[in-house]
């Protein structure tokens, strides 16, 4: 079972780095594709100028402190949890977990992905009133039933500190 997991995880590492390199390969692949269906998306506008508000920050490539709980890869439908990453966290203390895309270029400048030092620099030029203090991390590649748990769980326990944290408004980020 060990064994079949860890070539699962080899596939999927395989695949990702074929498709970012070959990206006509990954046509077959979209179009086979159906995305979920949702209705009643919720929406807040922004209520103040971007030079008065903070930033939020969350991504979807599957970041964490070296020291949390990596990402579960070895789940075919992933993994629907979070990690909370403070916005001064020095970068070399980051990881990416994530088998589902090809994160060679973000392993180098994690920036790519979480993008906090870019908002830092707005903040600095008045682009931005600020950068809240807690970005959170998510792994993109969620199916079956976990699908419930990230959009009744854990996605409102991310946005609900996000709200708590003060933030105006969020970016988010792809893996």
């Amino acid at each position: 079972m060990r064994m079949r997991k860890r070539h699962s995880r080899l596939k999927n590492k395989i695949i990702a780095k074929v498709i970012t390199r070959f990206p006509s390969l990954a046509k077959g692949l979209i179009d086979a594709y159906t995305p979920r269906e949702t209705e009643g998306i919720p929406w807040t506008p922004v209520r103040k100028p971007l030079s008065e508000s903070i930033v939020g920050l969350v991504t979807t490539a599957g970041v964490h402190l070296r020291s949390q709980e990596p990402f579960v890869m070895t789940d075919p439908d992933g993994d629907p949890t979070y990690r909370k990453i403070g916005r001064d966290t020095p970068s070399e203390e980051l990881m990416i977990t994530h088998d589902y895309y090809d994160h060679a270029d973000a392993d180098r400048d994690i920036n790519i992905v979480l993008p906090v030092e870019r908002l830092k620099e707005f903040a600095r030029e008045g682009v931005i009133g600020g950068v809240g203090p807690s970005m959170y991390s998510f792994m993109g590649h969620i199916v079956g039933p976990h699908l419930y748990t990230l959009m009744n769980v854990t996605a409102p326990a991310a946005a609900e500190g996000l709200l708590k944290d003060g933030v105006d408004c969020v970016l988010v980020t792809p893996g």
